[in-house]
């Protein structure tokens, strides 16, 4: 059995996978990280490897439990990929979108595949079908573009997203705050669509995901996209981890 934890700045996000298949999955706070740690190895004592990637802190302590407990990869830059890796840096490339990539192969293998993570930024990457990544494309997400319209004008108010069809639908905002929800809102289904369209044009039988936190209000409005699960990314980290079972 393997673990996998992708751990943020905020929540550590963990997953236990029997071969391929997710047995568990959880979001965790911090605070309780060890205790989950116990627990796993309690409940789920064939647990052998794991896998830990981290954007946010490390905590000495959890690296020396993982490495004492279980055959322990972390997750880098230099690690071994599923997939062909085209990025001319690859260091500098998230490793939310090299898990992501990892997920995609595994689960649409021989297929085009777009895959638009919406959540702080919305990436955009492409796998083809021959299982190499080409690379993609960086904007902001729903709530970084709200905060730019409060921060860089001295009137207009901080909003947040409304899960509301009306501002994906409508072209016409009737007050300040319409218009900003509609402006923000419409204005990333736009550059979702006009991203889509790029790639069908150019790689034919494209498969579309799309995943992230913000990907709950974005989805009904984006026709033929699959809408991938909230443990998606510990499914390409449990790929990688497989994948370097073996070498």
């Amino acid at each position: 059995m393997n673990l996998v934890i992708d751990i943020g700045n905020t929540y550590i996000k963990t997953g236990i996978f029997e071969e391929k298949k997710i047995i568990s999955h959880q979001k965790l706070q911090r605070k309780d990280f060890v205790k989950y740690l116990q627990q796993s190895k309690t409940e789920y004592p064939k647990i052998e490897n794991a896998m830990v990637s981290h954007v946010g802190k490390m905590e000495p302590e959890w690296g020396k439990f993982l490495q004492k407990e279980f055959s322990t990869v972390e997750f880098s830059a230099h690690t071994k990929l599923p997939f062909k890796n085209t990025y001319q840096t690859p260091e500098t490339l998230g490793l939310d979108r090299i898990a992501l990539m990892a997920a995609a192969l595994e689960k649409y293998p021989h297929k085009n595949v777009l895959v638009i993570d919406a959540g702080t930024c919305i990436t955009y990457d492409f796998l083809d079908k021959t299982g190499k990544y080409h690379g993609g494309a960086i904007s902001p997400g729903l709530n970084m573009r709200f905060m730019a319209l409060n921060t860089f004008t001295d009137r207009l108010p901080l909003l947040s997203p409304e899960n509301s069809a009306a501002f994906l639908s409508n072209f016409l905002g009737k007050s300040t705050f319409e218009s900003i929800q509609v402006g923000v809102q419409r204005g990333v289904l736009q550059e979702i669509w006009g991203f889509i369209e790029a790639y069908d044009k150019k790689f034919r039988d494209l498969t579309v995901i799309l995943t992230g936190g913000d990907a709950q209000i974005l989805f009904k409005s984006i026709k033929n996209t699959i809408f991938a699960p909230s443990y998606f990314l510990l499914e390409g980290l449990n790929s990688i981890l497989e994948f370097n079972k073996f070498k």
